[in-house]
This record gives C-alpha cells, sequence and structure tokens, in this order.
C-alpha cells in the first residue's frame, strides 16, 4: 500500500489543494489511535482513513473549511455526544492545509511573458507557460516550466483552476485575450490578469455585457490592466509590474 509521505511527495509537485488531518490525542475506546492520518482533497476525495463513519465524515467536512479559510485548526469529537459512535470516547483531530507553490499560468509566452516566467520562478511560483506558436514554446527553457503548445480556444478545459491559481493573459492576439479572459474568469482563481490598454478593456466589458458572457462580479474581480501602475516600457519592466502584482495578492492570502 502506498505511504501516506509519497503522496504528499506527489501533492507538492501537483499543487494540488489538499489537506492532513491527524488523530492527536485519544481518550476512551475510539476507532483510531494517536497518529493515524488522512488526506482530504478539495473534491472531498480522501486517502488515509482517521476511524470511518460519521466521525470520518464530519472530518472530512471540517477539512474542507480549513482548505477554503487556508489556516490550521484543532477539532474535539466527543463521539458518542457529537456522532452517536458507541464506542463513546474522545478525538482530537489536528487539521491543516498542505502549502504548496501557487500555480501561475501565463498565456502568451512572448517577450514578456518569458521575462515575468524568469521572475516569477525566482520568487517561488510555479510556472506554466501556454502559447499556440510552437516557435515560440520551442524557445521556453522546459527544464524550469511547464510549457505547453495547445490551441487557446481549448486548453482552458484541459488546465486545474483551484483557489491557488494565479492567472495572467497577455497573448499575441486581442481574440485570443478576449477569449481567454472570458472562460477563465469562469474559473476558480486567487488572481486574474489582462494586459491591455483602458480603450481595449472598454470594449472587451462591453462585448461581455452586451452578449451576457459575463457578469459585473465575475469583471470586478479582473485586473486589468495588470500589474501596478509604474511607469513602465520595456518587456522586462513591464513584467516586474505584473510580478509586484502577484507579490502583493499571494501575501494578502498568506497573511489572511
Amino acid at each position: 500500500m502506498e505511504s501516506i509521505f509519497k503522496k504528499l511527495a506527489e501533492i507538492e509537485k501537483s499543487n494540488e489543494n489538499v489537506a492532513l488531518a491527524v488523530v492527536v490525542k485519544t481518550e476512551g475506546s475510539t476507532p483510531r489511535k494517536a497518529g493515524a492520518k488522512m488526506l482530504i482533497y478539495a473534491d472531498k476525495k480522501t486517502f488515509g482513513t482517521v476511524g470511518g463513519g460519521k466521525l470520518e465524515n464530519q472530518v472530512i467536512e471540517d477539512a474542507i473549511d480549513v482548505l477554503k479559510e487556508n489556516s490550521p485548526k484543532l477539532f474535539h469529537h466527543k463521539l458518542e455526544k457529537d456522532h452517536k459512535m458507541g464506542c463513546g470516547g474522545c478525538v482530537d483531530v489536528y487539521i491543516e492545509p498542505i502549502i504548496t507553490k501557487y500555480n501561475l499560468f501565463i498565456f502568451g509566452a512572448g517577450h514578456i511573458g518569458s521575462a515575468l516566467a524568469d521572475m516569477a520562478d525566482k520568487l517561488g511560483f510555479n510556472i506554466t507557460l501556454i502559447d499556440c506558436r510552437q516557435e515560440i514554446i520551442d524557445q521556453c527553457n522546459k527544464e524550469k516550466f511547464t510549457c505547453i503548445c495547445q490551441p487557446y480556444e481549448s486548453i482552458v478545459d484541459n488546465l486545474l483552476f483551484n483557489n491557488k491559481t494565479f492567472i495572467t493573459i497577455m497573448t499575441h492576439g486581442h481574440n485570443y485575450d478576449q477569449l481567454l479572459t472570458e472562460k477563465c474568469a469562469k474559473m476558480d482563481f486567487a488572481y486574474l490578469g489582462m494586459i491591455g490598454s483602458q480603450n481595449k478593456i472598454a470594449k472587451f466589458r462591453k462585448h461581455y455585457t452586451d452578449n451576457k458572457l459575463l457578469t459585473d462580479e465575475q469583471m470586478q474581480k479582473i485586473d486589468w490592466p495588470m500589474g501596478v501602475p509604474i511607469s513602465c516600457q520595456t518587456p522586462e519592466e513591464i513584467a516586474v509590474s505584473i510580478l509586484a502584482k502577484l507579490i502583493d495578492v499571494r501575501g494578502k492570502i498568506s497573511n489572511s
């Protein structure tokens, strides 16, 4: 049987949203003793067990709340009183979110996208560069980054989005930016930004509104034009502006 430590190593690589539950103390008769561990995924799948039955069902629900709040918590369970379990003992379960790197999807691997990837990698983001142009992807550093060459029309459906996902959109075509922003705005994410002028953004807003593609609430969550408002011109300077915004958002999430 696979060990829970092997699973933890896999989670670190995949950046899945997972919580670890550990039985830290027991009193009286209990289904599992201190040290029992269970992993709970965001879709409520589990690996391992802390005792089964109503106790385990409650631990799963508690773990989902811990993932949403991104903060560890200790839970005390009186098995007979709280869960109608005949063994009658008490169990303390500590649940913590598994801290992994934040995924950064960079749509558009041109000058700005590649500069952003190099800088963000040094600051702990897990980078995926995405472009529909094979010649551009061929120039990317495949040893450092996940590099995907696929049509923008279909790639979003094949990516994993969650509340640790950062998204930056800066392709070589306004039509691609418009499509990707619409699709990504409907996903789970920690940050979504799109590069562009105020005139471009106004046109996109009108298109989304007139065609009922996005709600006002969804559009308010988009950082457009993305980045912090500094005077910048070169691809590297623009990448610094974007990265500063990503760091700010990440810091606020970590401290919340």
